[in-house]
């Protein structure tokens, strides 16, 4: 599936995204985070890991 012709990038499974979001919360280990209209919670753990 093509994203975008020019570009020529192509999303498929175990495959990485990045998206921005604003962080709402941090309570624990867990990070609250909105994309959009919608507020997922992530492992702080796994965001520390990443970078």
């Amino acid at each position: 599936m093509s994203i975008n012709n020019e570009s020529k990038k192509e999303i498929t499974i175990n495959s990485t995204i990045q998206l921005k979001g604003i962080v709402k919360a941090i309570f624990n280990d867990m990070i609250h985070v909105q994309i959009g209209g919608k507020i997922i919670s992530l492992p702080a753990s796994n965001i520390l890991k990443s970078n």
